[in-house]
């Protein structure tokens, strides 16, 4: 096994953003991939005109990739903001605004995953308060990914970069998995595990796989420091990969690294082309 017996997408997000939103899905499909990830690209706007909408699909459409993983709004990515699901007020709404819009440009696509990020904790509410709003919403995000025949995925962040952010442990993350699937009865609500957010925290990595990859509906990877490429950093991520494969996962492995002083298309020399 190793590197090459994966299923992998591209980030686009994060990985050739040195281009337009609408020539990235051209350049990774120019790279060798065949399928493609991405954070909400609008990050001022969960609901965007028609136009945008069909703009970035007709990219997809165009260069021949696969959408196969999507977030729901979450505010300014990259920046201070984490989710917007368990802010209260304005931020909430915004998230609730965005689920059908973002569910529906997922079905048009055939996308199959939807993440929730789950949101910072703010001064002076009652981090109780925030967890019912989260679970609250989360569960229509859930119902929304069911109409649509996908999975709601719940991802652990890491303390160092996200203070604020309460999901830092792979436990934290498959509990509120657990609490959704209750709510709603539909069990479609799964763990997106990212190796490089879960080694931040200093989590034991092999048992973390052991335990969860059964409940994990994607998996994302960078290298430790730095959210590099595989081989920039000292996660083990070959070997990582492999436990997840014999421990039963079959899913897509999301690269969201940053290339470095590079640019994005030369940032995948550690992955034969005929594996992308």
């Amino acid at each position: 096994m190793g590197f090459a017996d994966q299923r992998y997408n591209v980030n686009l997000s994060i990985l050739f953003t040195e281009l337009p939103l609408l020539e990235r899905p051209a350049a990774a499909a120019a790279a060798g991939f065949g399928a493609v990830e991405l954070w909400w690209p609008w990050v001022e706007s969960p609901t965007p005109g028609r136009s945008e909408l069909d703009a970035l699909r007709g990219a997809i459409e165009d260069a021949g990739v696969r959408l196969t993983g999507l977030n729901f709004y979450a505010g300014r990515l990259p920046g201070p903001d984490r989710g917007a699901l368990s802010v209260p007020g304005e931020e909430s709404e915004r998230f609730r605004a965005n689920i059908d819009v973002a569910a529906a440009f997922a079905e048009s696509l055939g996308c199959g995953a939807l993440n929730a990020l789950y949101g910072n904790r703010i001064d002076g509410v009652d981090p109780a308060e925030q967890d019912a709003l989260a679970l609250e919403n989360l569960a229509l995000a859930a119902r929304a990914a069911d109409r649509i025949g996908a999975v709601l995925l719940v991802e652990a962040l890491n303390r160092t970069e996200s203070p604020r952010y309460p999901l830092v442990s792979a436990p934290a993350a498959v509990d509120v998995v657990d609490q959704v699937n209750a709510a709603t009865g539909l069990d479609n609500a799964r763990f997106l595990m990212d190796l490089y957010h879960l080694a931040m925290n200093g989590e034991d990595l092999p048992r973390v796989i052991e335990r969860f990859a059964a409940r994990t509906g994607h998996v994302q990877i960078a290298d430790r420091p730095g959210r590099g490429a595989p081989g920039t950093g000292s996660l083990p991520l070959e070997d990582l990969l492999d436990r997840l494969r014999e421990a039963g996962y079959a899913g897509w492995v999301g690269l969201e690294y940053k290339p470095g002083d590079r640019p994005s298309a030369e940032a995948f020399d550690w992955l034969p082309r005929e594996a992308r």
